[in-house]
């Protein structure tokens, strides 16, 4: 090589390997002003170690023969750009190595940048390393730049600021990595600090308002241990707040005086939230919210004139200091409506509800107006819309301020009343359309309405084929011809459920469960061999089969079949039921089996249900009615499980139940709002009084009399606002109240030993549920009234066979997860229930009172699985102290008791 000349240099670093002596001929090439035309002779490409040469020459396209001028434009400058864009490499030269008359060789040279190997953190836990990860987008044999290394910085410091260490410090270690070819080890180093928390959140300004208040819509930071009841305070001796008038309050009365108040309030007072912690983010939320709250209060003009963060030395917290302005406070006016044809203006007034002089709201007005979506409707819009009316708008314009009060005028566009055109269903692949388009109240023909699309939205989720959070109306208006088209997109779930379980106790041992559900069955189908996969489904009918059995001391086998909409028309439905089961003596006194007192001594049930079903109109269509009858014939062999006197023989028992229910809960796996009511009677034929002998002992039991009553209120309130990304868990609290009487026909006979009433423990099936007992879970006590003396003392009996109860039930609900996969919630309840077993000592307000927690879990084939801790507070006594005697630990698989 004679020499070198950089005719066009990209690089950040300059190569000092080359020769610094230069021909006089390259010189004078490049000192060179007359412009002159030239050719590229030939092209070499250097300083590749682990790359192909060929495709660095076909990205730098810089071909021999190719003319170029010199002095000119920058001619290589497309070519160091082209290599530049591949982030390949971390040194760019184009060089000129020989000049001969108007030829010209030159040298690609390049310097490859090192790919990632592995790569490590320090001073990272590894529970932060994985959610860590998450936010970067590191991926071995990547090629590491400058980029790479901010990114790592930037997202890193990040991540950690969010969590409120805001002295963060990140650096990157780069050292060869001999794992792999040309590549570097990182090692990421994290100095966190410490976190920063906040000590006071002081506001300024603020004279309608006081801080207790602006702090509450505070949600996303909280200040460290404050316990301020008052805004007028004084520091107190132990780094707390004592309100000053409670203070003073102490001192004048002397009732403590400070040292031993620091003492009794110490507890109560000197506490952490786990809010305290500063975000950014949240804190600009939060100033949005502290704005929001005054303007609902009727300060529009309020504002922050000014925050500050002022850091404390000592313990590196710090302190939000926040001005404020209020301005004035502002009332509603005169309110005119403009361009409204179908209802008048007293109508929509009221509708409306504000009144000239009431406080100024924007949020409200606009709400009312339903310029915020809502489906609980009851809004003008919900007015508009439930008529067809789906182009309907309402603008609020304020027409006058004077002093303070604002004048509003309502500008209605009605628009023409749209008619639904088409409505498409999507991505239902084994519910048949028909199953769907039964549920849905949007039929091609018929005015819009809103609420029938939330009806039909709720009707869809109701049967539980559907994923009910991605249940899509996809309402698409067509304002040229005033139609709208319904494209409902649905997503299938698994809604099958299996239960396979096993269990000890009852007096027989071990017995195990095998139980399937199956939703969505058809069985128009059943003889199609195509459509076994594994079973017929998709017409909507519901087929359960579940068989309990160990071995010869027990078996039980329950089939029904259930279709909702009998004859296809109308929401009128079929159910029959079919159960068989065997108790039997099969051990002896040692508690081994015992061949010849298994066939000897026993039980058996046979039992035949069928229930007619029909929706009503009246009072409204959440009302449905059902007929139930119901057959059990009982055989006992040597087996007094009524009465000594009664030990073999055959009971049939025979009753007509009649049952008024309401319902209006949406989504049964957690219901957010809506009620349920049930009403019930179930009647026998009085033989007692059509025939005589009945009354006598040894026939009170062939054909057992009674009338039953139930009723059964449950009321689901959401409490605070949605959380969550997508809005969906919410505090709910659940509000129900049960009754149960059961009466004779004759005061000759004792109540029947049949469907009575048994109150304990977490409301599982057990043998007395083959006497057709309804049993009301209490959780916090046991079933059996021996096993708690201390409860109704007076009322000493082998077993709760109440023909009386009461329960009333608080739970509050939080969901933990809400996904078509599973639910899963937290509870926490208190309850209150007692049994009676005669009219003359029914006092309905001796009850036996508990408090405790729980968790539910919704598994897509397994249904319902559930555990309580339940504190009996009755069970609490001297001679009973303590929690440990006085709770259990009850556990529920496949339904939710009673």
């Amino acid at each position: 090589m004679m020499g070198l000349t950089v005719l066009s240099v990209h690089a950040q670093e300059t190569d000092t390997t080359r020769p610094t002596s230069v021909d006089p001929k390259l010189i004078e090439w490049l000192n060179s002003r007359i412009p002159k035309e030239y050719t590229i002779a030939a092209v070499s490409i250097t300083g590749i170690k682990h790359l192909d040469t060929s495709i660095v020459y076909s990205i730098a396209n810089l071909q021999p023969g190719e003319k170029f001028v010199y002095p000119g434009a920058d001619i290589f400058g497309k070519t160091i750009a082209n290599l530049w864009r591949q982030k390949l490499f971390s040194n760019i030269q184009i060089l000129v190595t020989r000049v001969e008359e108007d030829k010209v060789w030159l040298e690609v040279n390049v310097q490859e940048r090192s790919r990632l190997g592995n790569f490590s953190f320090v001073g990272v836990k590894k529970a932060e390393q994985e959610d860590l990860l998450t936010k970067l987008t590191l991926a071995k044999q990547t090629i590491i730049t400058e980029n790479t290394h901010r990114e790592i910085i930037e997202k890193t410091t990040t991540f950690y600021t969010e969590k409120a260490y805001r002295n963060v410090k990140v650096w990157i270690e780069s050292r060869p990595d001999t794992s792999f070819v040309n590549s570097d080890e990182l090692i990421i180093h994290v100095d966190k600090g410490s976190k920063v928390k906040i000590d006071n959140v002081r506001f300024y300004g603020n004279e309608n308002v006081d801080d207790f208040r602006l702090k509450k819509q505070m949600k996303g930071i909280k200040e460290m241990g404050k316990a301020t009841l008052n805004p007028a305070h004084e520091p107190s001796p132990y780094g707390g707040e004592i309100p000053f008038s409670f203070n003073q309050w102490l001192k004048e009365w002397g009732f403590l005086s400070l040292s031993k108040t620091k003492k009794l309030l110490d507890p109560w007072f000197r506490f952490k939230l786990s809010g305290a912690k500063f975000d950014e983010k949240k804190y600009e939320e939060d100033r949005e919210k502290i704005l929001n709250y005054y303007n609902s209060l009727g300060y529009r003009d309020a504002q922050i004139t000014d925050d500050t963060l002022l850091r404390i030395k000592k313990s590196g917290n710090i302190n939000v200091d926040i001005k404020v302005e209020e301005g004035r406070k502002y009332y509603f006016g005169n309110i005119t409506w403009k361009g409204n044809a179908k209802y008048t203006d007293s109508v929509l007034n009221f509708l409306l509800g504000i009144n000239k002089g009431d406080v100024y709201n924007l949020s409200v007005l606009n709400k009312r107006l339903g310029k915020e979506a809502s489906q609980e409707g009851g809004d003008i819009s919900g007015l508009y819309m439930d008529d067809g009316y789906l182009f309907f708008r309402a603008e609020p314009v304020e027409t006058a301020v004077y002093n303070d009060t604002i004048d509003y005028e309502i500008r209605i566009t009605e628009g023409p009343q749209a008619r639904i055109k088409n409505v498409a269903i999507s991505g239902n692949e084994k519910t048949k359309d028909y199953v769907i388009r039964r549920e849905l109240r949007t039929i091609p023909g018929e005015l819009f309405s809103r609420s029938d699309l939330i009806r039909s939205q709720r009707e869809l989720a109701n049967l539980q084929y559907f994923n009910q959070e991605t249940i899509n109306p996809g309402v698409v208006p067509n304002a040229e011809d005033g139609t709208v088209d319904i494209n409902w997109k649905l997503e299938e779930k698994s809604s099958d459920q299996l239960e396979l379980s096993a269990g000890w106790g009852g007096g027989i041992g071990l017995t195990g469960t095998l139980g399937v559900t199956f939703n969505n069955f058809s069985i128009n189908n059943i003889f199609k061999k195509s459509s076994w996969d594994p079973l017929p489904t998709g017409d909507g009918q519901k087929l359960s089969l579940r068989y309990q059995s160990n071995g010869r001391a027990f078996r039980s086998l329950i089939f029904s079949f259930t279709e909702p909409w009998l004859g296809g028309e109308k929401r009128n439905s079929f159910t029959i039921g079919v159960n068989s089961s065997k108790f039997s003596n099969a051990f002896n006194q040692f508690g081994q089996p015992d061949r010849s007192r298994s066939d000897s001594n026993y039980l058996k049930t046979t039992g035949l249900s069928i229930a007619l079903g029909k929706q009503l109109k009246w009072p409204d269509d959440y009302f449905s009615l059902v007929y139930t009858l119901n057959f059990t014939q009982y055989k006992l062999r040597n087996y007094p499980i009524f009465d000594e006197s009664f030990r073999t023989g055959t009971s049939n028992n025979v009753s007509v139940k009649i049952a008024l229910q309401r319902s209006s809960v949406f989504d049964p796996m957690f219901p957010v709002s809506g009620s349920n009511f049930i009403a019930s009677v179930q009647l026998t034929p009085p033989y007692s009084l059509l025939n005589k002998s009945i009354e006598k002992a040894e026939n009170k039991f062939k054909n057992p009399e009674y009338h039953k009553w139930r009723f059964n209120a449950e009321w689901y309130v959401p409490l605070g606002k949605p959380m969550g990304a997508e809005k969906n868990r919410q505090f709910v609290l659940k509000i129900a109240a049960k009754y149960g009487f059961m009466g004779r026909y004759n005061r000759k006979l004792d109540y029947s030993p049949f469907e009575r009433f048994q109150v304990g423990d977490a409301g599982l099936t057990n043998n007395f549920g083959l006497l057709g007992y309804d049993i009301i879970a209490h959780r916090g006590y046991y079933v059996y009234q021996n096993s708690d003396p201390t409860i109704n003392p007076d009322q000493q009996s082998a077993t709760q066979f109440f023909t009386i109860f009461n329960k009333y039930q608080l739970e509050l609900r939080f969901p933990l997860v809400r996904n078509p996969g599973s639910t899963i919630y937290a509870l926490t309840f208190f309850e209150a229930a007692n049994g009676w077993f005669n009219y003359k000592d029914y006092n309905p307000f001796r009850l036996r009172r508990s408090v405790g927690v729980g968790m539910r879990f919704f598994l897509p084939m397994f249904g319902l699985l559930g555990f309580d801790y339940g504190v009996g507070l009755d069970r609490i006594n001297s001679a009973n102290p303590g929690l440990k005697n006085a709770s259990r630990f009850t556990f529920m698989l496949g339904f939710e008791p009673e």
